[in-house]
Formats: structure tokens, C-alpha cells, sequence
């Protein structure tokens, strides 16, 4: 089966990208380096195509509810031109999606889901909300275009003459953006300031060209997937298939925040709230490189101790740390292994490396 294309593939075609498959799509992975383009992001300003992200609609009279029973935030406590990072689970506790909610109404909600989840997410919720809500997938009507780093914000007033300095945190506007309506929201995947725009997929390359136009003088450079999974890892941010995914629940995955225990029975609520009385068997933890090398996925961690056999954890993502200049990753550790300065050992190919836990995010900004 080939792979799908984005509206924007002949520009990155242009730009001298190296694509990827991608869950189905072929995806800039990088244009001039990884590195390079991670420290765009930190530095400047950085522009994604993330357009193979899904968009579903769940809409109605019912929708406010429907929505409630699906996913384990609470809806109940955004307003509407806000939006949340939530979950939606399986009835067994298992992660269905990682997905941000925008509420434009009541009655009018907006799924962005992960490339790899929205048929299963279409399917799950045209399943579960079947007579409670209408449910469209309306990726076809979306193409998405992130612009993250300190400079974005002023890189976007430039382009398009509007100011977005004034809108919190996962709040969101809909406004014109290159000649059509478009959402424009403050959220983002790499702990900087930042906008994802969606707008109609034919205006997509008029959006991005006049967002490289306005930020030539702000140090603007397209960024691919490679550097999009570097900047989330410094984060500390999971993905799905690998921090999270049909086996490993939001609990152990250190996301409790976003799981609102109190609120009426959703779907996984029982299973969720007896893991979250009970202490855990394995726990995701940050893990920081004390030796060279880089932690890679399935990598297994030992504990430093002469009689300790077995492995006591495994590597779910790791990178170098373009800012931080060594190896990090999150893994999945016994709960006695999880406290912070606790030293391990991450076996990378034949060498025990020593590592230790350390907090999440691995990066912030007003350390640096």
C-alpha cells in the first residue's frame, strides 16, 4: 500500500527533506540535521508539518456528555475555545489514544489524535458514543502546521498581522489565516512557546511560506520528525506505542493529573482507579547517562549492586540530548528503582553504561 502525502510534501520536496514512512505517511524525518533544527526550536523559531495528525468531531445536543463518558480528563473544566490533553482508554485501563479535546461548544468538540490512532479512535468512538453523539473523522477537511520557539509568536504577527501574545495556554481562536478560516491554538509537543494552526489543506503552502517569509529575520528552519521526537524526549513527553499503548495505562505512566478519578464512571474508570490505590509494579521514570552512550527503545537497565540479577527495567525512548549534551530516556523501572539519584546500569550492546532516574522534564527553559 503506498503511503499518503500531506499538502505539503512538494514543498519539503523543495526544501531538500529526507522523508520516512511514518504510520502511513511519508514525513520529513529531517531538512539540514536534527540537531540543527532541534536547536531552531530552543533557540528561535521552527516550523513542523504535522499534518498527518487526525481530527474528529464529536457534535450534538448530547455531545458534552458523550464526550465525558470517553475520555478520563474532565471536560467539565474547560470552557469553550479551550482545549485539554487527555485519554481515552479501554475498558481494561489500556491507552485507545493520547488526543488533545478542543471544545468549541457545547454541543461542538475536536479529537487531534495521534497519526498512527485515528481509525481506531473513529472506530472506538463511533462504537462507544453510537445514538449519543454524531462522529465525524474530519482529517480530509485539516491540514496542521506547528510553529514552535521563542520567537514564534511574533513570527506568526508578522504573517498573518494578528496578535496571539494574549491567549493562555491551551486556549485556542478561530480566525483567517492565508485567506481561509483556521484554529489557532497555544499548544504544542516541545515545551516552547508556540501555535498549531489547522486550516484548510489548500491553503497550506500560502500559510507556510508566509511563516518562513516573516521569520528569515527570527532565525526560522523547517523541522522534522527527528527533532519533533528529540524536543518531546527532553520533555519528557510520552508516545504512544512506546511510554503508552494498549498494555501500558495512563497510571504507571506517571499521567494521573490528567485522569480525573472523581468524575462520573467513564470507560477504564474502575480499572484506573484501583491502579492508582495500589502501589505499582513498574513505573516510567527519566533516566540520564552517567557514561557515553546512547539509551536506545528496548534497552534493558540493571541495578548496580553486586548480587542484583535480572533486569529491574527497559528503555521505552531515548536520544542524545542536543542540550543537555548527553544520553536521556524514559523507561519503565520497578517502583523500588523509581526515586530520583537512584544509579543503574543500561546494558548497550555488550557494556553496562551507568545511568541514574532523574525528574521529569530533562529540560527547562528558565534553567538553562
Amino acid at each position: 500500500m503506498n503511503s499518503r502525502i500531506t499538502a505539503l510534501y512538494e514543498t519539503h520536496q523543495r526544501l531538500g527533506a529526507r522523508f520516512v514512512d511514518f504510520a502511513g505517511w511519508q514525513m520529513p524525518v529531517q531538512y539540514t540535521g536534527v540537531v540543527e533544527e532541534h536547536m531552531a526550536v530552543r533557540d528561535d523559531c521552527g516550523i513542523f508539518d504535522v499534518s498527518h495528525m487526525g481530527e474528529i468531531e464529536v457534535s450534538g445536543p448530547g455531545a458534552r456528555s458523550a464526550v465525558q463518558s470517553v475520555i478520563t480528563n474532565d471536560i467539565e473544566r474547560i470552557g469553550d475555545g479551550q482545549c485539554q490533553y487527555t485519554l481515552v482508554c479501554t475498558e481494561e485501563g489500556g491507552v485507545v489514544d493520547d488526543c488533545i479535546v478542543y471544545r468549541r461548544s457545547a454541543e461542538s468538540f475536536l479529537f487531534c489524535t495521534n497519526a498512527i490512532n485515528t481509525y481506531s479512535v473513529f472506530v472506538w468512538l463511533l462504537e462507544k458514543l453510537n445514538g449519543k453523539a454524531d462522529v465525524i473523522d474530519r482529517s480530509g477537511d485539516y491540514a496542521q502546521i506547528a510553529i514552535q520557539g521563542p520567537a514564534s509568536l511574533e513570527v506568526f504577527k508578522i504573517a498573518f498581522g494578528i496578535d496571539t501574545g494574549s491567549i493562555k495556554p491551551f486556549r485556542f481562536i478561530e480566525t483567517g489565516v492565508a485567506g481561509v478560516e483556521a484554529i489557532v491554538s497555544r499548544t504544542g509537543y516541545t515545551g516552547e512557546e508556540g501555535l498549531e494552526i489547522y486550516l484548510d489543506p489548500r491553503s497550506a503552502e500560502a500559510a507556510w511560506e508566509a511563516l518562513m517569509a516573516a521569520g528569515a529575520g527570527h532565525g526560522i528552519k523547517a523541522v522534522g520528525l527527528g527533532a519533533r521526537d528529540t524536543l518531546r524526549l527532553e520533555m519528557g513527553y510520552p508516545l504512544y506505542g512506546y511510554e503508552i499503548g494498549d498494555k501500558l495505562g495512563p497510571i504507571e505512566a506517571g499521567l494521573k493529573r490528567f485522569v480525573a478519578l472523581g468524575k462520573e464512571s467513564f470507560i477504564g474508570s474502575k480499572v484506573l482507579r484501583a491502579r492508582a490505590a495500589s502501589k505499582p509494579e513498574s513505573v516510567l521514570v527519566g533516566i540520564e547517562m552517567e557514561g557515553p552512550g546512547v539509551p536506545r527503545t528496548g534497552y534493558e537497565l540493571f541495578f548496580d549492586r553486586p548480587e542484583s540479577t535480572g533486569a529491574v527495567g527497559y528503555v521505552t525512548s531515548g536520544t542524545f540530548s542536543p542540550v543537555l549534551k548527553r544520553g536521556i530516556a524514559m523507561a519503565y523501572v520497578g517502583s523500588e528503582f523509581k526515586e530520583p539519584g537512584t544509579r543503574l546500569e543500561v546494558k548497550i550492546r555488550s557494556r553496562a553504561v551507568p545511568c541514574k532516574v532523574v525528574g521529569t522534564p530533562f529540560y527547562r527553559r528558565d534553567k538553562r
